[in-house]
């Protein structure tokens, strides 16, 4: 969002505040609704956490700041009113305080199955700070970027020899291996699915 858009926010419509509602950027699935004043979208739009104003609180609110599940800002827009603003996040875990990857309970959120993408994302980040005993994910994690890289090669030899030799089941199972390895391979250089999703959305609006 660049000046000239901050500045045709209608701020006093709301007594200085704007509803925000945010989505999670991989699955489009509603995660809450907050409240932000200007301050709270520079901060927001400077920091890349998404930050509100607590109207309780009667502060600026980071999401996260003291669980530690914070929401990453990917886009924010305004609707034709220019009175609502819409964000689209990757949430760093739960995002309600109950515990739900949603404030309107984990049965909205689950709306579709490729949902689970954004949900893997937290296991795999879950299992890097955690470090289990003989967890999978934590000992290649140790391993380092080559050996992530060296799997996200294996996988996906695997899975073309899947598609042309082996059972369709095989290469469902095989593209799933490769879609972990990759998902694990992204965060080691601080990425993940959503930046590809964000990527194949760029490419095909420039298409458009």
């Amino acid at each position: 969002m660049n000046a000239e858009q901050i500045a045709a926010l209608d701020f006093g419509k709301g007594d200085g505040l704007l509803p925000v509602i945010v989505q999670d950027a991989l699955t489009a699935r509603v995660l809450m609704l907050g409240y932000m004043n200007q301050a709270a979208l520079q901060v927001t739009l400077d920091s890349g956490n998404v930050t509100f104003y607590s109207r309780s609180k009667q502060r600026l609110w980071t999401k996260g700041e003291t669980s530690g599940n914070v929401l990453k800002l990917v886009k924010l827009t305004a609707d034709c009113d220019q009175d609502t603003l819409l964000v689209l996040a990757h949430p760093q875990g739960p995002t309600c305080h109950t515990g739900t990857e949603s404030c309107f309970g984990d049965l909205a959120a689950a709306a579709t199955e490729i949902g689970f993408l954004s949900q893997l994302q937290q296991v795999i980040d879950a299992r890097i700070q955690q470090q289990p005993e003989g967890s999978y994910t934590a000992k290649l994690w140790a391993d380092g970027t080559r050996r992530m890289a060296q799997k996200v090669g294996e996988e996906g030899v695997e899975v073309a020899l899947a598609a042309v030799a082996q059972s369709e089941q095989h290469l469902v199972s095989e593209s799933a291996d490769l879609l972990f390895h990759l998902s694990l391979l992204l965060k080691s250089r601080d990425l993940s699915l959503t930046d590809v999703v964000s990527e194949l959305a760029r490419r095909h609006q420039a298409k458009a």
